[in-house]
């Protein structure tokens, strides 16, 4: 070979050292900035199609079903419920609104509904709004708007219908019907403290005290060829759609409390890669939710 040829290879080596220092660099620098680009956000993608929520939109999504759970309702009642809350406030806890109307139901203190700051409380707002509900007779046999309008009493009853749509979707997804089809996703700038112990009390008294958590670590192995992880609480469910109603919960006020990984039914959630929802996760188990 040549003095040519020889520095031509050692030119083409060098070139070809700083393009992969330069694509190794580069790879290394997305990956650090990728979490910051997507913002803050959650989507409900089932089959019948996909919503944007924000952060509170779906930890107040989230609780309705809980809610619903804990009464032991019928999706429908669910489906009801998110009609309601869209047209009343977007699904937003709101400090106030028309006259004393306040919370996501847009409930009046002054029609007897309780007081404002436990209006404000989205877990007794949806409580009461079921109760109400309930109370309606034949509710499930009633076309929405008719159901939600016997029990808001508002201006114009027939603006709940348009609604249903999505109503059925943030159904499908929060009760568990349909798996894995709930994911959030912040910046790491936006990642709080750990308060899981609070987080776990928040969920029970949402879904109510048949749940059961337990501490993983003091139990056996979650799978055959994976151990349990430490600093982790696990919630024993008793079927798959109650497991992703409970995953989809704590993936929605992840943020809030700072958890940062929802484990079940094969799938893993972290808070770190939320955006890219729900992967594989072979020792997930299928009787809990394992929440770090």
């Amino acid at each position: 070979m040549g003095a040519w040829d020889q520095r031509r290879v050692r030119v083409t080596g060098i070139t070809l050292a700083v393009m992969l220092m330069v694509g190794v660099g580069g790879y290394v620098a997305w990956e650090r900035v990728r979490p910051y680009l997507h913002g803050s956000n959650c989507e409900v993608r089932t089959a019948a199609g996909k919503m944007p929520l924000d952060l509170e939109q779906g930890a107040n999504a989230a609780t309705i079903a809980a809610v619903a759970y804990r009464k032991q309702l019928p999706e429908r009642a669910a489906v009801i419920a998110y009609a309601t809350a869209i047209q009343e406030s977007h699904i937003r806890n709101l400090p106030g609104g028309d006259r004393d109307s306040v919370g996501m139901f847009q409930q009046r203190p002054s029609q007897g509904w309780g007081t404002p700051d436990k209006l404000r409380d989205p877990v007794t707002s949806t409580s009461k709004f079921f109760d109400a509900l309930v109370k309606v007779k034949d509710y499930l046999d009633r076309d929405l708007h008719d159901a939600a309008q016997r029990v808001q009493r508002s201006a114009d009853g027939t603006a709940y219908a348009q609604h249903e749509p999505d109503g059925k979707l943030l159904a499908q997804a929060f009760t568990g019907r349909m798996p894995a089809s709930v994911r959030c996703w912040y910046p790491p700038n936006k990642q709080t403290s750990s308060r899981r112990p609070e987080a776990l009390r928040e969920l029970r008294r949402a879904f109510g005290s048949r749940l059961q958590v337990e501490n993983p670590a003091a139990t056996t192995t979650l799978s055959n060829d994976q151990p349990p992880h430490t600093g982790s609480d696990a919630v024993r469910v008793g079927g798959a759609r109650t497991g992703w109603a409970v995953a989809s919960w704590a993936v929605t006020h992840a943020q809030v409390y700072g958890l940062t990984e929802v484990r079940h039914a094969g799938k893993t959630w972290t808070s770190g890669e939320g955006h890219d929802g729900w992967t594989e996760d072979s020792g997930a188990p299928t009787d809990r939710v394992i929440i770090r």
